[in-house]
């Protein structure tokens, strides 16, 4: 193991005149190298959650390897294929290629591997699911509940995105986030739904601040979400697989697209670069593959 000087120069991108990089792995090098390499991913505009998963990436590599170079990093890549699925090793890759990039190491950097392209949808709650449960959420007058479920699958935003929404987006009928890059995505907030939303604001008076709260009065967190979603599907007998924070997203865009088929529009709506993301929408459900093969083949 060695060390060498990495000269970055005073461009904006690489504030760092000189950073001393070790290719030896030790943990105390692994922690200050992890400290770096946070401040240059935070100059990127990543989500936090992208820039942890980036960390640990690099910080298992170093658990298993003690030096980077090429052999150690295919190494680390048959491990990742043989561990976890296509997407997960596709976004460690990624970790660790920008990893190489920070230490000035670009030659090394790996190849992703391929993602075959599902043919149907997994685990979406289907329409007549959605609207048993926000029936039954709304008739045990259970509204903050009924309005959780309400705005996911009626405005297709990530969970992420819903715990940041406030009232004030509510009365002005969107919200903007912030995305990779810089980029704006607004979340538009139906009318109807704003209107039954500012009814039901008026009767707990509540005017402003975050619209979705905890027990306790603070911003709901994303896991509380989810575990509640899972509650309230094993009290009213759904399926527990399909009742989760971005099913109905896909429930969004599926409605979406039989109401209005504008693929582009809706990947606008979404937020998807590309539009060949948005594609899986025109999919049938593995639930509506079922029920198609059962209905037409009797031979």
């Amino acid at each position: 193991c060695g060390e060498y000087l990495l000269i970055m120069g005073t461009h904006r991108t690489y504030p760092y005149l000189f950073i001393r990089i070790t290719l030896c792995f030790t943990n105390k090098q692994i922690e200050m190298e992890l400290d770096k390499f946070e401040e240059f991913l935070s100059q990127g505009n990543m989500a936090k959650n992208t820039i942890s998963a980036y960390l640990y990436a690099v910080k298992e590599f170093g658990s298993r390897h003690k030096v980077l170079n090429k052999r150690n990093l295919l190494v680390y890549k048959t491990y990742l294929i043989e561990t976890y699925k296509p997407k997960t090793v596709n976004l460690r890759i990624q970790a660790m290629n920008k990893y190489l990039v920070f230490v000035g190491k670009t030659k090394l950097r790996l190849k992703s591997v391929k993602v075959q392209q599902r043919s149907y949808l997994e685990n979406v709650i289907s329409n007549a699911d959605y609207i048993f449960l926000k029936n039954k959420l709304k008739g045990e007058d259970n509204l903050e509940w009924y309005f959780v479920v309400r705005f996911l699958a009626a405005t297709g935003a990530r969970v992420s995105e819903l715990v940041q929404i406030k009232i004030e987006h509510v009365q002005a009928g969107y919200f903007d986030i912030y995305t990779k890059g810089g980029k704006i995505r607004r979340i538009y907030i139906p009318r109807t739904l704003r209107m039954e939303t500012e009814k039901w604001l008026q009767t707990v008076n509540r005017t402003s601040g975050y619209l979705f709260l905890n027990r306790f009065g603070e911003r709901i967190t994303t896991r509380g979400i989810s575990q509640q979603l899972k509650n309230h599907a094993v009290r009213y007998g759904l399926n527990e697989k399909v009742v989760y924070p971005h099913s109905f997203r896909h429930r969004y865009a599926k409605n979406f697209l039989e109401k209005f088929n504008d693929i582009a529009l809706l990947a606008d709506l979404m937020g998807h670069e590309s539009i060949e993301t948005t594609r899986i929408y025109l999919r049938r459900s593995s639930m509506e593959q079922q029920e198609i093969v059962d209905k037409v083949i009797t031979w």
